[in-house]
This record gives C-alpha cells, structure tokens and sequence, in this order.
C-alpha cells in the first residue's frame, strides 16, 4: 500500500546551503547561497522555512537552529544533499533531482562556439550572427541590441554553463521565428558543439539602458537519456504537473500537464497552489527560476534576500492547501551565491526541506550522498518499487506505534518502514 497519494517538489532555483566538498575542483571554495545573503544583508526573515528546519542546514543570520530529536521544534524533515553528477546546472540538477546521475559533465564554450556551428546556424535561419561570447544577459543587451536592430542579426552568446543563448528584439524579429532558430540551434548542437539547453532570450527597449529582457524566455532542452521519476509516475497513469520552466528542463518528457509562468516567482508560486488545490495524484513539479535568473547571475543580494523573503511568506499558503496524501519537497538544484566572484553557478549542496500531514516532526536526515535520494523517496512512497539510484529516507518520515507497522494516510496499517 502507497504511503502517499502525491509529492510536490519545489525547486528554489540555486538556493544552495554551503560548498560541496569539491567545490575547489570548480572554482567555487568558500561559497554559501543562503548564508551569504543573510550575512551581506544583515540577515534574512524567513520564519516558515526556519521552522522546516533550514537553520540547521548552514549559519544564516536570522534563521535560528531548531532541536532535531524526537519531538523537536522542526515540523518535518530536513536535511541537505550532494550532487552526486558532474558539473552544476540547471539541467544536471534537475535530472539528479529526478533520478539520472551524469557522470560526464556537460561541456562549456569559454571562447564561443565554433565556425561551422555558427555557419550552419546562419544558413538555416537565414540571419548573421553577432557577439558569439560568454556574456552577461543584460549587458550584452547593452552592447549589441543596437546592432541587432541595425542589422537584423541574431545574438548569440553563453556563459560559464552549458548553454547557447539567442536573444532577439521582439518587435523586430518575431516570437514564432526566434523560437524556430532555438530548435534548429538544439539540432545543431546535437550535432556538433553538445549542450544542455538551448535558451531563446527575447528583449524588448529603444536603446542601450533601456533593453529588457521580456517573460517570453523558453528553454530547449536536450531530451533525458534514460527514464525519470516523471516517467515513471506518469507510465502509471498518474498525474506530473509541471509548473514554470520544469517542462522544458525535461524536454516535455514524462510530463501530462505544462504550466508556464508569464511574470516571476509569485506568478509559478500561485499556480503551484492552484496545482496542490486540485484533485490530482503523482507528482507536482515546480521550478522557481528567478532566484537564479534575476538575483544569482547579477550577483544582487539584496534582491535575492527579499525574493525568498517574499516565498516565505507564501508557505503557509502552500501548505494549507496540501491534502493528507501529500508530501512536500523544497529544494534547490545548485548554488548561485549572490556574493561570489564572476557571474556562475556555484558547486553547493542543496536543501532538503519536508512537511506532510501526519510525518514525523524534527527529523535530521543527514547529508545525503545525492540529490537522486529525493527520487528514490518518492518512487518508494507512490509506486512502492526501488529502481532509481539514490537512497530512499522514506522510512525517516513516518511514524511508528511499536508493533511493526506504522499508520498510513488512509488509515490502516502497513509494514513498518521505520524498522
């Protein structure tokens, strides 16, 4: 018998807790998303996650430690995880987070992409190209929209990930046609220079200082290479609900129902609600991305501080709409410490933060070898199989009566897990 009718991650984008042990391999030693924030901004108010059990995770001024015994002040359970794959993006973390470990990292283009990549990216799409560089995505706005508008090229550019980036005036290029040279670049790519995603990166403004980057962002992503949590719960024939970028993480695979965001964070926090309030069983899958996008990459503190200030605020909303049969999973899938050096992502650990009706209150799990322990987790409590790697803490999360079995959400008894 399931223990669980349906789990519902949420992907605080580079909320990471502290540097991995091989951080240095990366460039990345010293390095705290969550304790650096609070440090360089007199500290941080996040009251709801404090009470998940986030100050245990790392030193954040403002967020107390609670007691982890039995019975202690967290309400669920808490811990924090290693990526157990090579590299630190969005895509990496998100497929460990689901269940796939990758071994080899995606490569990086420090110096642009090659001749014949950008030669055949023209001839398929019929414009030029301009910057091919690591750049940031605002200023390279700043030093080539002009022209872009001038020349009706496309601007191409990376950055210390594995991506290739198009940005586009939307009143000069439309929508359908920069989204059209996104997947002939994904093909490309595949082909010749491999990433992870590709990234169309629409703008709109009249001149330098003034271009913005608009909310039609979309992301092609490179398809999984194996099964997923996603697939597995859907081939099941239960619900994945994939809310902000989540979908195009996975390539659309193993999702039943796409829920972009139009705006930011509050626009993917209320649709998640919406998602929970619904009747549905599996999976709810949530990507937040400007912790990342907005704060993280422009290394600004102080917005990042009062992003997750502002998503605080909104758990209690969360989980007063969560059902019995449910399990919450805030998380992150790499660190973006707002105070480091350059504009990367940040080799970190994650946090591991739980609540449900019913589970265990302050339980320490630990560090967790791999972020695919969440996978694990999840597959045990809905389709109660154990075929993703990863190490399941299911058994942490429930309370036992002493004579072998403990009470599931349904109301009758099961095998003890907590044995």
């Amino acid at each position: 018998m399931n223990n669980i009718d349906r789990a519902i991650i949420i992907v605080l984008d580079s909320a990471g807790v502290g540097e991995l042990p091989d951080a240095k391999d990366y460039g990345d030693s010293g390095s705290n998303t969550f304790g650096h924030i609070a440090s360089s901004t007199g500290g941080i108010n996040l009251p709801n996650m404090e009470q998940l059990g986030l100050g245990n995770l790392t030193d954040i001024e403002g967020v107390a430690k609670t007691t982890d015994c039995c019975g202690g002040k967290s309400l669920g359970a808490y811990g924090k995880a290693n990526e157990a794959s090579k590299g630190k993006d969005t895509t990496t973390g998100h497929w460990e987070i689901a269940g796939i470990i990758n071994e080899t990292p995606f490569p990086t283009y420090p110096n642009g992409f090659s001749k014949e990549v950008l030669d055949e990216l023209e001839k398929r799409t019929g414009r030029k190209v301009l910057c091919n560089l690591p750049y940031s995505g605002t200023k390279v706005l700043d030093d080539y929209g002009a022209e872009q508008k001038k020349t009706g090229a496309w601007i191409v550019y990376t950055s210390a990930d594995p991506v290739l980036q198009i940005a586009a005036h939307e009143e000069d290029i439309p929508l359908a046609e920069l989204y059209k040279a996104c997947e002939i670049a994904l093909e490309i790519c595949n082909e010749m220079a491999p990433v992870a995603r590709v990234i169309a990166r629409p703008y709109l403004g009249d001149e330098s200082g003034s271009y913005a980057r608009t909310s039609n962002r979309h992301d092609y992503s490179v398809v999984p290479p194996k099964a997923t949590l996603l697939d597995m719960i859907k081939d099941k024939g239960l619900d994945v609900v994939a809310v902000g970028k989540t979908n195009d993480i996975f390539a659309g695979v193993g999702v039943t129902d796409t829920r972009g965001t139009n705006t930011d964070n509050m626009d993917g926090i209320n649709k998640t609600i919406k998602a929970i309030k619904e009747d549905t069983k599996g999976l709810i899958f949530t990507n937040l991305v400007d912790f990342d996008m907005l704060f993280g990459h422009r290394r600004n503190a102080e917005g990042y501080k009062y992003a997750l200030e502002e998503f605080d605020n909104k758990l209690p909303e969360i989980i007063g709409a969560m059902k019995e049969g449910d399990l919450l999973i805030l998380t992150a899938d790499h660190g973006c410490d707002p105070t480091y050096e350059g504009t990367d992502h940040t080799r970190e650990y994650i946090p591991v933060l739980t609540y449900g009706h019913g589970l265990k209150k302050g339980v320490n799990l630990g560090d967790r070898e791999s972020f695919a322990d969440i996978a694990s987790t999840i597959e045990e409590l809905i389709l109660d199989t154990n075929e993703l790697p990863g190490t399941s803490f299911a058994k942490d999360l429930f309370k036992c009566c002493g004579s072998g079995k403990h009470h599931g959400h349904h109301g009758k008894d099961h095998k003890c897990k907590c044995k």
